[in-house]
């Protein structure tokens, strides 16, 4: 049986991080989301195991300290942590994960799992990144400030420590997710 591939998204946000995902999640055969372990609440509509893994503050300290997670990362006071043993066990079955993860995590992955498909995706201007931001209405003038400003620093980071193999410039979804699709193809 084929090996599977790890792919790991990273971008900032506005980018288009999650729809890219979801096309490659219907474009790719046995591809699958990667399910994050947290020690947030649950919310309204999730399901533990299917949008996360919620599991307690020690449990996931615990756990840290075993190696057990590929990445992991603190927001907001909460934890977040990428489980290693079930994508280890996919991609050894054959199974394409797509893990969408932050940059810090996506230089994580690259020093654990070398093997990984990394793309860091890009909005093809700033102003078309602000411009998304504030298309969402979903946030303030000072928020999507931030958010811009964290962009800057993410891209820098990301070309800064190498950890991305691949840059890809999301203009227009169809063909930034086949840019993508050849580049697993590829590897």
């Amino acid at each position: 049986m084929p090996q599977g591939k790890l792919i790991v998204i990273s971008g900032p946000s506005g980018a288009g991080k999650t729809s890219i995902c979801n096309k490659l999640l219907e474009l790719l055969p046995n591809a699958r989301w990667s399910v994050s372990a947290t020690t947030r609440p649950i919310r309204n509509g999730e399901a533990d195991g299917e949008s996360y893994e919620f599991i307690s503050r020690d449990e996931f300290l615990r756990r840290k300290q075993n190696g057990e997670f590929l990445e992991t990362a603190e927001y907001l006071g909460e934890l977040y942590g990428t489980p290693l043993a079930p994508i280890r066990e996919a991609v050894e079955h054959g199974e394409h994960i797509i893990l969408e993860i932050e940059v810090q995590g996506g230089k994580q992955v690259a020093e654990k799992m070398p093997e990984s498909i990394r793309v860091f995706i890009l909005p093809p201007t700033m102003e078309t990144l602000k411009a998304r931001l504030a298309g969402r209405k979903t946030e303030s003038q000072q928020q999507q400030a931030k958010r811009l400003a964290e962009a800057d620093g993410e891209i820098g980071f990301a070309r800064d420590n190498r950890c991305y193999d691949h840059f890809v410039t999301n203009d227009e979804l169809d063909s930034t997710v086949a840019e993508i699709t050849r580049i697993i193809d590829q590897q």
